[in-house]
């Protein structure tokens, strides 16, 4: 098994970084590039938090074979100062982990890792970001562009460097070297990588455990959805008025630069990017053949033309990305409807109200029945969400108390470091593997999902549903590649396994070892790696007490706050939305059933009509083509036969009617007031329009064909 495990995981988090990405991206749209940098720079990420547990039961194991090897007063001398020495008799449990990586491998793999990773996250993801979003129409328009953008980006990471290396260069007691540098680049890194770090941290290790608990309140996720649905109709029509500005531009645009301007092409390119429809109108109203005039000059320039390509572009994916989310935010405000009417339901059979919610796979609909379904989401779902936020409150618990104590090392006060040390003693790797994935896996999402919950205004936000820009997914890139180093070295430094937190001369990790010593800057080994943490507990208090979400309110970021008079406005807002949503849907299914009864009930006779009606319109012609001696009693007969089929089936298909029911001249439209209907009412005013048409047109075909016939035979007859 040695090397076996580090390949399984290299495969396994590639398809893990891939399936994710398919979530948020779009492969078939945006450019190659772009999906490549992205699953690069979160693969890498991944990796690390997935590898480094083994690269912890290796050193480990490393440390015992030291121990062993050395003399034995060496090893009983140094037994009081560290956990993991062994005496000599104790050779025996030094037991190869399953999961052993041979030495040389790891300080290769971190440093490709690494050093990768920290390429991407400072020098191609921003010149990639800013290149995705300029308008230019050329290569090099872009990256001159993407170039200016990044000039201020560049110069202050430049001056904290430069600050770094002053420091060194000053003090005497340094003597620069090519591992010093490489120690103060790295330390400017995690610097800035573990202030926005504790960030992050603070706010996931209350909004994960809360949100869970939240879930379990079938209540409290009805009444968000419905502030979510308020908040979003909002932004949904602002989106599709910008939409309709933009799109009037390049109306204008596209009028006034003629097919044989030099300009010409821009345009071309940005019709390009707008939806189908505006495409589609634009190109009937456009005149090719008309030449421009050079003494007008009113032509927009190229760089207006590069604005207005940067915010079509905008606008076109925020619209499309508005109309996705509104479509899913319904389905989910109808489902969560559902599961408050069917918690009261005697039968334990869980309905839906539309057709559509319900699986459409055979194996999960075997399965996962309608008494499943309904155990499952009024019964078992609740405590399965309290179960587990009561877990991850402990999880939070046991990190911010680690945080606030993990530079103690004697005694020991990190809880992860004392399992990982009980572990240790007894060379349990599997249990070491478990308790560090286990960690630095909670860890990972505490900051993780904070960085796809965070929202800047329109400029980064990652929407699922493959509605995510191509900015949004490489500046998401970005700040994983720039906090997953810090967030490891925290978690060494929590379970005393990095050798400047536990002040030892201990084997360090093959992590460590690349990332390299900060003593250099004592500083901020000393004292910025291990006290800055401990603000995670002012972090956890303000989050607790949602002192970030009123903040935002006051500044008129409306958020859900329930004890709150604008969000009781939303929230009656968002209900009224869904319901007038939920008559429009009912209404259209309505439709698709009776077209469908109607498909089912005369389709079949309407294609022997069909075809029976050509057939005598062939007879018809053949026979006017004789002479007029040609036996007018026996065409008579057949058409007299005909007619009364045709007479026949005209009365097969009309329906009879509800004498009692109101006027069809009322307006169909009124429905929409939610006025009651009383039962006793004919479905005519139930009926929506689709099925109306299709009903009138059946009746007026069948009448049609009855006048033509009963008029052929009135002519044959004059004849």
């Amino acid at each position: 098994m040695s090397g076996a495990a580090l390949g399984i995981e290299i495969i396994f988090v590639f398809f893990l970084a891939l399936f994710i990405l398919h979530r948020y991206g779009d492969f078939k749209k945006q450019h190659r590039l772009v999906i490549i940098a992205t699953l690069l720079a979160w693969y890498l990420c991944f990796l690390i938090v997935f590898i480094l547990p083994l690269d912890v039961s290796t050193t480990i194991y490393n440390r015992c074979k030291l121990a062993v090897n050395s003399s034995p007063s060496e090893s009983s001398s140094s037994s009081s100062n560290e956990s993991y020495t062994t005496s000599s008799p104790r050779k025996h449990k030094c037991f190869k982990p399953w999961s052993y990586i041979p030495d040389g491998i790891m300080p290769i793999f971190w440093r490709v890792v690494y050093w990768t990773s920290q390429f991407l996250t400072w020098i191609l993801l921003p010149f990639m970001q800013s290149y995705a979003r300029s308008g230019g129409f050329s290569i090099t328009g872009k990256i001159k562009t993407a170039l200016i953008e990044n000039a201020i980006y560049y110069g202050t990471y430049l001056l904290i460097f430069g600050a770094f290396l002053i420091y060194v260069a000053v003090n005497p007691n340094f003597h620069l070297q090519w591992n010093q540098l490489q120690t103060i680049g790295i330390a400017a890194a995690n610097t800035w990588g573990l202030f926005l770090l504790v960030l992050l941290l603070g706010y996931g290790l209350v909004e994960i455990p809360r949100s869970h608990w939240n879930g379990a309140k079938k209540g409290y996720l009805l009444m968000k959805t419905y502030f979510k649905v308020a908040k979003l109709m909002t932004e949904k029509a602002d989106a599709e008025e910008n939409l309709e500005d933009f799109m009037e531009e390049v109306r204008k645009v596209n009028e006034s630069i003629k097919y044989n301007h030099p300009l010409r092409t821009c345009v071309d390119t940005i019709l390009k990017k707008c939806p189908t429809e505006y495409q589609e109108r634009m190109g009937r109203n456009m005149d090719d053949y008309e030449d421009f005039d050079d003494r007008q000059n009113n032509y927009p320039s190229e760089k207006s033309l590069e604005k207005l390509h940067k915010q079509v572009i905008y606008s076109v994916q925020r619209h499309r990305r508005t109309q996705v989310q509104w479509q899913i935010l319904l389905e989910q405000a109808f489902y969560l409807e559902d599961v408050a009417k069917n918690e009261t339901s005697a039968t334990r059979q869980f309905v839906h109200t539309f057709q559509f919610q319900e699986p459409e796979n055979r194996i999960t609909r075997y399965f996962y029945t309608p008494t499943v379904e309904w155990y499952w989401e009024c019964l078992l779902r609740p405590w399965f969400y309290r179960i587990l936020a009561i877990v991850l409150a402990t999880f939070s618990v046991i990190v911010v108390w680690s945080e606030c104590t993990f530079f103690s090392t004697k005694p020991v006060l990190s809880l992860f470091a004392v399992f990982i040390q009980l572990a240790e003693r007894t060379y349990n790797y599997i249990y070491i593997e478990m308790a560090c994935f286990l960690t630095i896996f909670f860890l990972s999402i505490c900051v993780y999902s904070t960085v796809f919950r965070i929202r800047v205004f329109n400029y980064y936000y990652l929407a699922s549903h493959h509605q995510t820009d191509a900015y949004s997914l490489l500046f998401s890139g970005m700040l994983f590649c720039r906090l997953t180093p810090p967030l490891c070295l925290n978690f060494l430094g929590l379970t005393h396994m990095d050798s400047s937190i536990s002040h030892t001369n201990s084997q360090a990790t093959a992590y460590t070892s690349i990332m390299g010593s900060m003593r250099v800057l004592s500083f901020i080994a000393d004292g910025f790696y291990i006290y800055y943490p401990m603000l995670v507990v002012i972090l956890c208090i303000a989050t607790y007490f949602s002192l970030g979400t009123r903040c935002l309110n006051l500044l008129g970021f409306q958020q859900f706050m329930g004890d709150n008079e604008m969000t009781s406005d939303f929230i009656d807002e968002g209900k009224e939305l869904i319901r007038r949503e939920k008559r429009k849907r009912q209404r259209q299914e309505e439709g698709e059933n009776r077209r469908r009864e109607w498909k089912e009930r005369y389709g079949n006779s309407r294609e022997d009509s069909t075809r029976n009606r050509n057939v005598h319109t062939d007879q018809k012609e053949s026979s006017f083509s004789e002479t007029s001696t040609s036996r007018p009693v026996s065409k008579y007969t057949r058409s007299n036969g005909r007619t009364e089929r045709d007479r026949i089936e005209l009365l097969q298909d009309a329906e009879p009617l509800d004498f009692n029911a109101d006027s069809v001249t009322d307006d169909p439209l009124e429905s929409d007031s939610g006025r009651y209907q009383p039962a006793g009412r004919h479905v005519w005013n139930n009926r929506n329009a689709s099925s109306k048409v299709i009903y009138t047109s059946h009746l007026a075909s069948c009448l049609s064909d009855y006048v033509v016939y009963n008029f052929e035979i009135c002519q044959k007859l004059a004849s």
